[in-house]
């Protein structure tokens, strides 16, 4: 694939495109450009009309930069020029992200998480324990302070019921009777921390 420089003033917009760009992904695209430079060709016919890129043109008209790089298609129909527009904008949406390997990466960057495309924020809580996770949620406003504190006083007194009755569990003999065996061996049982039944073990 020959990669050149083209003037921006060379290069026109499609007609029509199925991508729409939004304020907050310009933005990413902006701070992506900023830190790591054009990264990838703007794809673009004969004519210099874009058929891959176009956020990334935008991107670097607000930067003020008069070139980009370019991959020029040659001898393609219309109808493959809208092919190649409508594939571009969709099989990258046709992957998934492997967690695992995202979360390598994210504990191997540890503090430096400054990355375009990401919130710094959602990246630390991917990674952390339990507890630090429901801080930064409760944080980041994902629940009201009153249902977190209602939350977790109901989590303490279920801890408690549990801990009482796993105190109170006892032994007991069976009753005796006539015919009852004196070496029969003594039942347990554990009172329900819900229900308050005896469980017999």
């Amino acid at each position: 694939m020959k990669v050149i420089k083209k003037p921006l003033t060379e290069l026109r917009r499609p007609d029509r495109n199925v991508r729409m760009h939004t304020d907050k992904q310009l933005k990413e695209f902006r701070r992506s450009v900023e830190m790591f430079g054009q990264i990838r060709p703007i794809v673009v016919d004969e004519d210099g009309v874009i058929l891959a890129g176009n956020g990334l043109y935008e991107t670097l008209l607000s930067l003020g930069r008069t070139e980009a790089d370019c991959y020029v298609v040659s001898g393609l129909t219309e109808a493959e020029k809208k092919k190649l527009m409508l594939a571009d904008n969709r099989v990258f949406d046709l992957g998934v992200d492997d967690l695992a390997a995202l979360d390598a990466f994210i504990l191997d960057l540890k503090d430096d998480l400054d990355i375009p495309g990401y919130e710094e924020d959602l990246l630390r809580a991917m990674v952390m324990e339990a507890d630090e996770a429901s801080d930064a949620l409760l944080e980041y406003g994902t629940i009201e302070p009153e249902q977190a504190a209602a939350i977790t006083e109901t989590r303490e007194k279920y801890a408690a019921r549990e801990e009482a009755a796993a105190a109170q569990a006892e032994e007991v003999a069976p009753a005796q009777s006539g015919t009852a065996s004196s070496t029969e061996p003594a039942k347990r049982f554990i009172l329900c921390p819900k229900c308050g039944e005896r469980i017999w073990l």
